[in-house]
């Protein structure tokens, strides 16, 4: 019988996708030894501001970083949707298609994870994946009340500890690279370079389609 499969998954608006990202979500597929780690674009974000620039160029950047990157993968499906991205539809929607044994690591900075509680249906994310949170050393965050309670009851100090397909909430330590989508647009609306701060192939993409200028 096939061992699981261990998947991760990293939303985002990717508005536009940066190395902060893509380094962040390779140092965690290579330290939990995923086998894929799938960055999902999000359409409409319901706790976020609307995007810069439309889906398809979203996409198309995150496509353009991610190739010859074996475990970072592009999952397109909460861009087919018409309705916003919540994340709930995008775990039942991927459970699914797995085994019932396959592994589902839903990532998460600390400033979303705090902002759990306001997410649709929050309650039965950890029926359906693991929830891995990115500790880094400026979250200024506090967790709610019913989030201490849920980390209580769930938490695992070791992330490679996570057993079985869902349930579970674990941390993993990281050092963030101090580079923000805020602060590439802003670069690029008064026309700095960015280069070093995206993957080549994204800022050949911005340049070609002439993206967030002014």
């Amino acid at each position: 019988m096939a061992n699981p499969r261990r998947i991760g998954l990293l939303g985002g608006t990717f508005d536009p996708v940066h190395i902060g990202h893509l380094r962040g979500a390779l140092e965690v597929a290579e330290f939990m030894a995923l086998d894929e780690l799938r960055l999902i674009p999000s359409a409409r974000p319901p706790h976020r501001e609307t995007p810069q620039v439309g889906a398809q160029d979203r996409l198309a950047m995150v496509e353009q970083a991610v190739v010859g990157l074996s475990p970072l993968q592009v999952d397109d499906r909460e861009l087919k949707r018409d309705k916003p991205s919540y994340s709930i539809d995008t775990l039942e929607s991927l459970r699914g298609e797995l085994a019932a044994d396959d592994q589902l690591f839903l990532i998460l900075g600390w400033d979303a994870f705090c902002g759990l509680p306001a997410w649709h249906r929050w309650d039965e994310l950890l029926q359906h994946c693991h929830i891995l949170v990115l500790q880094r050393p400026d979250a200024g965050s506090e967790a709610s009340e019913p989030l201490r309670d849920l980390m209580a009851a769930r938490n695992v100090a070791d992330p490679l500890a996570l057993n079985g397909p869902a349930g579970q909430i674990s941390f993993i330590w990281q050092t963030p690279l101090a580079v923000s989508a805020t602060q590439i647009r802003s670069l690029l609306a008064s026309g700095r370079s960015v280069r070093f701060l995206v993957p080549d192939a994204v800022l050949a993409y911005i340049n070609t389609h002439g993206l967030y200028r002014g």
